[in-house]
């Protein structure tokens, strides 16, 4: 089947450094993708490999022409590797997945018959089986999903990644969203788009290293948090007032001791409160500090990626193509139906 000029189905991939893995991702992909009746383009996002992945790319659009590589400059993280695939990718739906084959790919044509069959703009891929995965990550995943919950994220499915699959609606809406470090996990849900679920069994990465390790999965919280939600904030906020009637009410205490003579001089009490009042005030300031962080990286207005080279249009670097996730494309953002980086949380 020849490169479709306009894919009904684009798969969106995000890769660093996954040449162990790339040849049984191949091979297990591209049946499930030549099956569909429907044209399509697999969109890969080398996202700044420094091992074989880009020559085994290349040597694999030898042979598969709906194969679409989209070199990045520079590493520039798992969100911004998708961001960079949405703004590219040409399909009436498109589908965001990993390389790892942790998310069977064997999920995407139930995926694209669910949404078409109930009239939705997003099939989530949730993983109803997670025994591969290691107590920590499940319990660390529960705490994360949980957390967001009381932040206000009612809309995002428990147990569902970035194995997505959506309407172009829904893209041109992601893409026209102006916030940089975006966790398309929650931004997707937070659209309200109709959407609906499709479970499956999380299976072991089939080759190589995971990419994500403990530090990043904390990054990706942070970001999240700060980025989705303002509650921390307001926690600071109470934090602030408790240890103000903390210090009104010791000083009552303080006032009565001494009219009635029970003073006596003492150090640990007064080690303890003040190191508890420390620490509260570090830990609002590290709060306000995140956005802060935030609202300074979104003033400096730099490119979350840089695109290197897209096989499609066959442009160089040597320009030095600088895109930005939110000013990559300029889409309409209306919503309707069809055409409208793991071990993560």
């Amino acid at each position: 089947m020849p490169a479709s000029p306009h894919p009904v189905l684009s798969v969106v991939v995000p890769m660093y450094d996954e040449a162990e893995v790339l040849p049984l991702f191949v091979e297990r992909l591209r049946p499930v993708l030549d099956g569909l009746e429907d044209g399509y383009e697999l969109l890969a996002v080398d996202d700044g490999s420094k091992d074989a992945t880009p020559v085994l790319l290349q040597a694999a659009r030898r042979t598969w022409p709906q194969l679409r590589v989209l070199r990045l400059r520079a590493n520039a993280g798992h969100q911004a590797a998708i961001s960079a695939g949405l703004a590219a990718a040409r399909g009436d739906w498109v589908v965001t997945l990993d390389a790892d084959l942790q998310d069977p790919p064997e999920v995407i044509p139930e995926m694209l018959a669910a949404a078409r069959a109930e009239g939705v703009d997003v099939v989530y891929g949730v993983r109803t089986d997670r025994s591969t995965d290691t107590v920590f990550k499940r319990r660390s995943a529960h705490l994360f999903y949980a957390t967001m919950r009381v932040m206000g994220a009612t809309g995002a499915p428990d147990n569902a990644g970035d194995y997505r699959l959506m309407s172009r609606a829904t893209v041109d809406a992601v893409n026209a969203l102006p916030e940089d470090h975006r966790v398309l996990r929650l931004v997707v849900p937070a659209l309200g788009f109709p959407a609906a679920t499709v479970g499956y069994a999380r299976e072991e990465r089939a080759a190589g290293t995971s990419k994500y390790p403990l530090a990043k999965m904390i990054r990706l919280s942070l970001d999240s948090i700060t980025g989705f939600s303002s509650a921390p904030l307001r926690l600071a906020t109470w934090f602030g007032l408790g240890g103000f009637l903390l210090a009104v009410g010791l000083l009552l205490y303080a006032l009565v001791a001494k009219l009635v003579g029970h003073t006596v001089a003492g150090w640990t009490s007064t080690v303890v409160i003040v190191a508890a009042v420390g620490a509260v005030q570090l830990l609002c300031l590290g709060i306000l500090g995140e956005y802060v962080g935030r609202v300074y990286s979104t003033l400096q207005r730099r490119p979350t990626y840089y695109v290197a080279h897209d096989s499609l249009t066959g442009a160089s670097d040597t320009g030095s193509v600088a895109v930005s996730a939110s000013a990559s494309r300029t889409p309409t953002a209306a919503a309707g139906g069809g055409r409208g980086h793991t071990p993560d949380p």
